[in-house]
């Protein structure tokens, strides 16, 4: 596929990289001529010199036959501008990398639908989700960017004794926000339907809002009564820890968040007024110690420096934290600190390789991440306008059993379907559909 990237410096050089190992055509715009002559030199691309954001620039590298433009340039402002021209001018799809929260913030201005970007993507909040993902749900599917990461995936075995356990799915009191997408059983995967019966033994995926999700899963898993909120540290108050800890206060965790400076300890403690907010430095085994790094459930270390994040987690698995998770950088930092007692790391490069590669698709997929078995894949899709999926409502629809609509967001708005609901143009489904009957399911999105 033809990709244009807006920006050559560190994060657009290794975007760049990484596209054309995949034998994917790559531009690159970048305003600095020595990043220009290094990529032109060093890789196989082609580089122009100038501003992201003029589409004299875009028109001259080819904007109008880009499958996916990439604006990863480090001015928020500059890719949100470039990202939205991009996609104006004629790219196919378009995605903005942003670093400040309240350009994420749906509640304040939705800049996302404003420009018609595809995509908003945060490599510090893309990374935090998937931190807080391992210690909330460390069998969730990771589908950040699917519906504004509004919408979860969740795997999980039916126990024997369990609620759900022989029941029918029409027969399951689910909350209104959660589907039961596949069941596997004896090695098999299949889109769940209705007149299914779930039994001990069986996986089942559930999708919809976590909250929801969460409050299905006791159903399947059998598990009754309160639980003992997890203790959980966290070393680094940037943007990568400022998410993780939001996310798992809001969740019953128990959450320290130690940082450095004492003016971001400020902003932090009016943020989260749920956590305890330490003005700390964490690559301090005696301060680790005295905070009680040795009794907590988690401890997570993204200082935003791969060698302080490994040492802290280091001194915490000494002095006796549960489990430990450390952010890195650099990908082959993550083969190689299992050696050194850290349970999970999670490096940002990867996190984002991921999200950008699923974007790369044809027709009305935006984005598609299939589920580990492989039989079955997640998929975001427009709805295009006169589609034969927008003609009839969805229980009338030629998918059952072979295409599962999980979730639908329009006009900004996200919400789990009834059978009764029929798409409009513009809309933009989750859907969960098998691999096998992809062909004919599929092309019902397209353009009519």
């Amino acid at each position: 596929m033809r990709v244009l990237t807006l920006g050559g410096g560190t994060v657009g050089r290794w975007v760049a990289d990484m596209l054309c190992r995949r034998r994917h055509s790559v531009t690159v715009i970048d305003n600095d001529p020595e990043n220009v002559r290094r990529l032109n030199s060093e890789l196989d691309v082609r580089a122009i010199e100038g501003s992201a954001s003029q589409a004299t620039l875009l028109f001259q590298a080819d904007v109008l036959s880009a499958d996916l433009c990439l604006a990863v340039t480090g001015d928020d402002e500059v890719n949100i501008v470039g990202a939205s021209m991009a996609k104006a001018l004629g790219a196919r799809r378009s995605i903005a990398r942003v670093y400040a929260p309240a350009l994420r913030d749906l509640s304040t201005f939705d800049y996302q639908s404003h420009f018609r970007i595809d995509s908003l993507l945060s490599l510090e909040q893309l990374s935090a989700l998937e931190l807080a993902r391992a210690i909330r749900n460390p069998d969730s599917i990771p589908l950040e960017h699917f519906a504004r990461g509004q919408l979860e995936v969740y795997e999980l075995d039916v126990a024997t004794g369990a609620d759900a356990a022989g029941q029918r799915l029409t027969d399951l009191k689910l909350p209104s926000g959660v589907r039961v997408g596949s069941i596997a059983r004896d090695g098999r995967m299949w889109i769940a339907s209705g007149a299914d019966e779930t039994r001990p033994g069986d996986r089942v995926s559930l999708v919809g809002m976590p909250d929801d999700v969460a409050k299905a899963r006791d159903l399947f898993s059998g598990s009754t009564g309160k639980k003992r909120a997890s203790k959980v540290m966290v070393a680094g108050g940037g943007e990568t820890g400022y998410h993780v800890a939001a996310s798992l206060c809001s969740h019953g965790y128990r959450v320290t968040l130690l940082e450095l400076a004492a003016h971001r300890c400020d902003i932090l403690a009016k943020l989260l007024p749920e956590v305890t907010v330490v003005n700390a430095n964490a690559n301090r085994r005696s301060i680790l110690e005295d905070e009680g790094a040795g009794t907590v459930d988690y401890f997570v270390a993204c200082t935003g420096n791969d060698e302080n994040n490994i040492m802290a987690g280091v001194e915490a698995r000494e002095l006796g934290a549960s489990r430990v998770l450390c952010l890195v950088g650099r990908p082959d930092y993550a083969n190689v600190v299992g050696k050194l007692g850290i349970d999970r790391a999670v490096s940002e490069r990867d996190v984002v390789a991921r999200q950008i590669l699923g974007f790369l698709n044809e027709g009305a997929i935006i984005s598609q991440r299939k589920l580990p078995n492989g039989a079955i894949a997640v998929c975001e899709l427009e709805v295009m306008e006169g589609s034969r999926v927008t003609q009839a409502p969805l229980a009338d629809l030629p998918l059952a059993g072979r295409c599962l609509i999980a979730g639908f967001q329009r006009d900004g708005f996200v919400r789990v379907p009834r059978a009764d609901d029929t798409l409009q143009a513009d809309d933009i489904v989750v859907a969960l559909v098998d691999q096998d009957a992809a062909g004919e399911c599929l092309p019902l999105f397209d353009r009519g």
